[in-house]
């Protein structure tokens, strides 16, 4: 019976009767919504309150570049592990980290609640960022503490649907709520609030059950074995990657400086367009295809007895054990991918750079697109959006494990991308006065609810834009996860996954300086003729699965 209770999921408030339950579940649902709260607050809520004070769209634009800050958390996730705090370390390897990124955290949205992004964006952008690195460690911390106290009674997949619950409070407030309090009082004093919540997280810290730090942290210890690449030809090819993803960084982190520090006096003043267009494409090619061509040499090197161990390493030192993690999270998904696939996964790269890249890149405008171009309140907004919206992404999700249960996994994926990039066509309509969304809103008689369609027009393409993402969404990951091999699945998704938002949060201050130059609508249909890119990389991933698994069936027949 017990074990039966164990592998039984939590649904709707049996997700909070479990969380209430004990201990560890309960400090869950803290964690989940300490996790949410910055990530809404920083990533959405917060242009809404740059919009309403007149920052231009450009500027916004390059301010969501703080989310990258989530897509490359991977990078300094071993420090976690290996660092031990002053002072705090005897809290526990886990709470110890956890509370100084809480403090962090509250101590961010205080002192935005003291800023004035109009007299000192730069400031107000370094403690944005501040507080994105300081989030995004604390969603490495709070992964590796589920799994760390998982046990009998609190399972690791309970604890991730408890969280993803907390998660979602925090969406809610940090954005729903967030809204209807701007309404009635200043966007400073609502970040102010936002702190104290953020605060009272502080307290699940301090009572969280912590896990003992080993003498030595597990390794990748295959890496040390007899064949392996020699370390020293691993270190070559570390510093060549490493480089290239320092270069990328530094040069987002600079323009980024160089634009919110930018004199209005400026005879020439930094030109997004421009460099979205001229080093883009350079950082891509840093971050992704440099790797891929790297782990494409190890792979030939694996084959050659002068370059790989001829006897086991059992005694690295601390220097070595850091550089195969980096190696591990950096170089090993991709090298196993590429030796798994081939030349296909020039394929599944341009699929995962482009599939969800219409959501990701004008996400950040939405509600300057809500409440400024369009006028709605926030109270609206925050119904459509945050509520409404939620139930309508849901409903996009159950839509795709239907389709999933039917038709299957690759005219899922298809039906996803081509979705993604016809709601944005939803929203050049809604831009463009609602021709055709007002057409549909009669034809079905949804103007019963009022003879004003204001409201219904944006739940309509609130409803269009969220069941698309989530059916998107849910395809995407299904896909994903068919991708990643069992043995690296930890690393390979980590990395494959944070690729996924690379070039939608680069393109995202180069559509901020369109729709500043020419308006929304063109700038929704640009979007929308750019999902067609995701549209064309899964039909080929189609066709090279296709054909694999016909090269693979004679083999399958000989092995019966």
């Amino acid at each position: 019976m017990a074990t039966a209770a164990i592998g039984e999921q939590p649904k709707g408030l049996g997700v909070l009767r479990a969380a209430l339950a004990n201990r560890k579940t309960a400090i869950m649902l803290v964690f989940g919504f300490a996790a949410g709260l910055p990530y809404t607050l920083l990533i959405g809520t917060l242009n809404a309150w740059l919009g309403e004070w007149q920052i231009d769209l450009a500027t916004i634009g390059v301010l969501s570049w703080i989310g990258l800050a989530y897509a490359f958390k991977f990078l300094w996730s071993p420090l976690v592990d290996r660092v031990r705090l002053p002072l705090l370390e005897r809290l526990g390897r886990r709470r110890s980290w956890l509370l100084l990124c809480q403090l962090l955290l509250s101590a961010t949205f205080l002192a935005m609640a003291f800023s004035d992004p109009r007299l000192d964006l730069g400031w107000f952008a370094l403690v944005a960022v501040i507080g994105a690195f300081a989030s995004a460690t604390q969603d490495v911390v709070i992964d590796a503490w589920r799994i760390d106290v998982a046990d009998e009674k609190a399972p690791v997949e309970i604890l991730s649907t408890i969280y993803q619950f907390g998660y979602r409070i925090a969406a809610l407030v940090g954005g729903a709520l967030a809204l209807v309090l701007s309404e009635r009082i200043s966007w400073p004093t609502v970040y102010a609030v936002m702190g104290g919540f953020m605060a009272l997280t502080i307290i699940a810290t301090l009572m969280a059950p912590d896990t003992p730090r080993t003498a030595e942290e597990s390794e990748q210890g295959w890496l040390r074995r007899k064949g392996a690449v020699l370390p020293k030809w691993r270190a070559a090819g570390l510093a060549i990657v490493g480089t290239g993803w320092v270069w990328a960084i530094w040069t987002v982190a600079a323009f980024m400086i160089r634009v919110v520090t930018a004199s209005p006096n400026d005879p020439n003043p930094p030109a997004v367009g421009d460099f979205t267009r001229s080093m883009g494409p350079l950082i891509v090619a840093a971050t992704v295809i440099l790797p891929a061509i790297v782990a494409a040499v190890f792979n030939w090197m694996s084959f050659r007895a002068d370059m790989t161990l001829d006897a086991d390493d059992d005694r690295p030192d601390a220097g070595a054990r850091a550089a195969d993690h980096a190696y591990s999270a950096l170089i090993l998904p991709l090298a196993e991918l590429v030796r798994r696939i081939g030349w296909g996964v020039i394929i599944v790269l341009g699929l995962i750079l482009s599939y969800r890249i219409t959501d990701n890149i004008w996400g950040s405008f939405a509600f300057p697109f809500y409440l400024q171009e369009l006028q709605y309140t926030g109270d609206e907004v925050a119904f459509a959006s945050k509520i409404f919206g939620v139930f309508m992404t849901m409903a996009g999700i159950a839509l795709g494990g239907i389709l999933f249960a039917t038709i299957g996994r690759m005219p899922t994926l298809l039906i996803g991308a081509i979705v993604a990039a016809a709601s944005n066509l939803l929203y050049a309509d809604l831009a463009s006065g609602a021709y055709y969304i007002d057409a549909f809103a009669r034809l079905f008689a949804l103007d019963s609810f009022g003879p004003d369609l204001r409201m219904v027009r944006l739940l309509i393409a609130i409803s269009g834009e969220n069941i698309a993402g989530g059916l998107a969404g849910a395809a995407f990951v299904a896909y994903l996860s068919s991708i990643t091999s069992r043995e690296f699945s930890a690393v390979q998704y980590a990395l494959l996954s944070s690729l996924t938002f690379l070039i939608g949060s680069l393109g995202r201050a180069a559509i901020g300086e369109a729709i500043d130059q020419i308006g929304y609508a063109p700038v929704f249909r640009f979007t929308a003729a750019i999902g067609l890119i995701a549209v064309a990389f899964v039909i080929l991933e189609w066709a090279r699965t296709a054909m694999a698994g016909r090269r693979e069936a004679p083999i399958r027949e000989v092995a019966r």
